[in-house]
């Protein structure tokens, strides 16, 4: 290659690297090459495909100006994949041409908006993360069955699914928290088709493992700052299974890439199987965030909810196999008894679906209740939330919520303190630092002291035994 045209292209680097800064430019322009320079167009290469999108997706207009300044004849940038075009022997090319054609992206000089909506390909490649994680196909809005018990969260889903590039966010974060198995990852993997289905944003699905994974992976291979660029320049972030979420530097990576998506207007959706103030795994920062948009809970499905599902499935299999038939009083009893989950109606049905075609007998009564028999579980004990032994003792002692909270020391508030803070030790699985937290900051000594003086006192107190088990039905009924 000439000199000149070397000596072009050391500068036209130093313009970039003066431009973006050096961080930027190592991570995104560090591996780019000149191939040719050929009039008014320009032929450069990267490595990857990655490399090349996230280059024509965000630094187009960039690179073109670059290449103006120091050669204002040039009209067009060319860029290729370097490994497609360099493994392509010489007496091939007329055959390799539109191959060729295919992997080269132009910038030319129309405006950043349009060459924006040039950059189809997937952000994926050096990153495996940034692929996504999973997708099942019959996960969509269109196989999710509404109830009373999902109806919000599924307003909110679709109103984040249909938003387009530019509109104003309604409410950021979406959390969406549920027991397993009653939609959760459903409806956020229906946003994520739903919403890369249109031509103009990038919606990504990532598991909270998935996240630690990539950003591990980027850590060791120190593309760390790549990493955390890409997952920016999401349009939609959608993060399933939070509670798994673990390490202090992965949880404050995550924090920084919520606020940045958040302050930039992007839409982020997050599920989990509790609340954000139940993550007590988290940083406290991460979970103040994660309350701050919009919380919605899906509770447990209804018996008309649990048809619905049943007669749904019974439909999917219909598809595959038009005999199958599942009359109206087996529903009725799968529907009746098996309540734990969404997942074990669907593996009812598929139970009696493999019976029925591998044995060639219709599917009855009886036979539902012999196949089905270990999916009906017992009826699992209500979970009692801090929140609500505060409320419910606040009103037998006659204080409010706060004073519950409050660092007030008087005997009227100090004796409801200490049952509340036992019967959140006796009646939930929260740890004696969760718990003291939850009473307004307090130290686990602290609530470990209520509990012993508690104990002691219901051993030889029989109006204070009384209490507390007046207080327990109230809370489990």
């Amino acid at each position: 290659m000439a000199n000149m045209e070397q000596d072009h292209w050391s500068r036209v680097k130093g313009r970039l690297r003066s431009t973006v800064g050096e961080d930027v430019y190592s991570s995104w322009f560090a591996r780019m090459d000149l191939e040719s320079v050929q009039d008014d167009s320009v032929h450069l290469s990267v490595p990857t495909r990655f490399l090349k999108s996230w280059i024509q997706a965000h630094y187009a207009e960039r690179v073109l100006n670059a290449w103006q300044a120091e050669m204002p004849q040039v009209h067009r940038v060319d860029l290729t994949v370097r490994s497609a075009m360099r493994n392509v022997a010489p007496a091939n090319k007329e055959a390799a041409a539109p191959t060729e054609a295919r992997r080269t992206e132009t910038f030319n000089n129309r405006p950043a908006h349009e060459l924006r909506a040039t950059a189809t390909a997937p952000v994926s490649a050096s990153h495996e993360a940034l692929g996504g994680s999973p997708l099942d196909p019959r996960l969509t809005f269109a196989s999710f069955v509404l109830g009373r018990a999902n109806t919000l969260a599924h307003a909110a889903a679709r109103q984040v699914a249909e938003g387009r590039r530019g509109d104003p966010v309604m409410f950021n974060p979406l959390y969406i928290h549920a027991g397993v198995g009653l939609g959760k990852t459903h409806l956020l993997q229906a946003v994520t088709w739903a919403g890369n289905s249109g031509p103009d944003r990038k919606v990504l699905y990532l598991t909270a493992e998935k996240f630690m994974y990539g950003f591990v992976a980027a850590l060791k291979t120190q593309t760390a700052l790549a990493f955390k660029e890409a997952l920016r320049g999401i349009d939609v972030l959608v993060i399933d299974d939070m509670q798994f979420l673990q390490g202090k530097t992965t949880q404050a990576e995550f924090c920084h890439t919520l606020n940045a998506l958040i302050d930039a207007g992007r839409q982020v959706v997050i599920a989990a199987d509790r609340p954000p103030s139940d993550l007590e795994s988290l940083d406290e920062r991460v979970r103040s965030r994660l309350a701050g948009g919009l919380v919605v809970e899906m509770s447990s499905l209804g018996e008309e909810l649990r048809l619905g599902i049943l007669k749904s499935r019974v439909a999917a299999a219909r598809a595959h196999h038009a005999s199958f038939d599942v009359p109206d009083p087996v529903l009725d009893y799968l529907a009746r008894t098996i309540t734990h989950n969404g997942r074990d109606l669907e593996g009812a049905i598929n139970r009696l679906l493999a019976h029925s075609k591998l044995n060639a007998t219709p599917v009855t009564l009886e036979m539902a209740e012999r196949e089905v028999r270990d999916l009906i579980r017992p009826q699992e004990p209500k979970r009692i939330k801090i929140e609500d032994i505060q409320r419910v003792v606040a009103r037998q002692y006659n204080v409010s919520r706060s004073d519950l909270l409050s660092s007030r020391r008087t005997a009227n508030v100090v004796r409801p303190r200490q049952v509340a803070m036992y019967l959140a030790k006796t009646l939930t699985l929260r740890s004696l630092p969760e718990i003291g937290r939850r009473f307004g900051g307090r130290d686990h000594t602290t609530v470990l002291h209520a509990v012993r003086k508690i104990e002691a006192l219901v051993g030889k107190d029989v109006a204070l035994q009384d209490e507390v088990e007046t207080l327990k039905r109230q809370l489990q009924e």
